[in-house]
């Protein structure tokens, strides 16, 4: 078997995670492990490499060193290959994925439980044939990451602060698109302000908008958020971000496919990366991808809690 440590050395804030990156070679070395540290350098360089590590047929683990973006290239290379598992070994700055694991998640940073893990499988969402994680989406949240980029390196702005000002930019601009929203059968139109398809729970940094999505269950947990004032929006992003009721102004949605069109470039987030186009296509793909967890870890079938149980 092989371990392969896709490393983004950029993740959390470019700094190269040379601590990281010693307690790989102490602990892959102490075990006599098969392993290789691979450093990407452009996008989606991550999932080339898996890729092509996986057709060779040995049967491998992925180790996506860095932040959610890693994790999401790095599965991108690995589905439809039942040799090949992928987990997260995390140093990027949201690592929103493992956040479902509630303290546990602390245990993605232990090596030796990493390497020891179990793999199981989990769903992942097909959005424009790029595979999704934990969760899509577009609309006003989608167009507010992808301008943080504009602002987090400004000099006296910079860092979190980035993340309100976006905010605030495009709040401004306006909440609302005007889209086509079709999900198994039922056909929207009109004005939205987002939407969020979910496979995980978490995403910007923390916001849990569907507390109930399980990503294993072969169900995407959509929420439509319509067509809101600013002052609307002020009084519900609160709720949004706590998975809370937010009234009529949302609808919940439990299916396998979602469409959304529209007359102009739309802002989609994957997993945190950004892709612009006028029509997307969510759909499921029950287990897609074998996932690695880390031993001693109680909560990794989560499916199993619609009945009460985790196992």
């Amino acid at each position: 078997m092989k371990h392969l440590f896709v490393v983004n050395p950029v993740a959390g804030g470019n700094r190269k995670p040379e601590k990281m990156l010693d307690t790989i070679r102490s602990v892959m070395e102490s075990r006599r492990a098969e392993y290789e540290i691979y450093f990407t350098r452009a996008p989606m360089d991550a999932a080339v490499k898996v890729k092509a590590e996986a057709e060779t047929g040995q049967a491998l683990r992925v180790y996506a060193v860095g932040g959610d973006g890693t994790l999401n290239e790095c599965a991108n290379g690995a589905v439809g290959f039942s040799n090949t598992a992928v987990t997260h070994y995390p140093c990027g700055t949201g690592n929103d994925f493992i956040r479902m694991f509630g303290e546990e998640a602390a245990l993605f940073r232990d090596l030796n439980r990493l390497a020891s893990g179990v793999v199981r499988p989990i769903d992942v969402i097909d959005c424009n044939g790029r595979y999704c994680v934990n969760l899509c989406s577009t609309g006003f949240d989608a167009r507010t990451g992808t301008d943080v980029h504009k602002y987090n390196k400004l000099p006296v702005i910079g860092g979190p602060c980035g993340y309100v000002v976006s905010l605030m930019v495009n709040m401004v601009k306006g909440i609302n698109e005007r889209m086509v929203i079709t999900t198994d059968g039922k056909r929207r139109e009109g004005e939205f302000a987002l939407v969020c398809a979910c496979n995980g729970r978490f995403y910007g940094g923390g916001f849990n908008p569907m507390p109930e999505a399980l990503p294993d269950d072969g169900v995407i947990d959509t929420i439509i958020v319509g067509k809101v004032t600013r002052l609307q929006f002020l009084g519900l992003v609160g709720k949004y971000a706590k998975g809370r009721d937010v009234g009529p102004l949302a609808e919940k949605v439990h299916g396998t496919f979602i469409e959304i069109e529209s007359d102009h470039d739309l802002t989609l987030n994957i997993d945190g990366e950004l892709l612009k186009s006028r029509k997307a296509t969510f759909h499921m793909i029950p287990g897609g991808l074998n996932f690695l967890f880390p031993a001693g870890m109680e909560k990794f079938s989560f499916s199993q809690e619609k009945n009460g149980k985790i196992m």
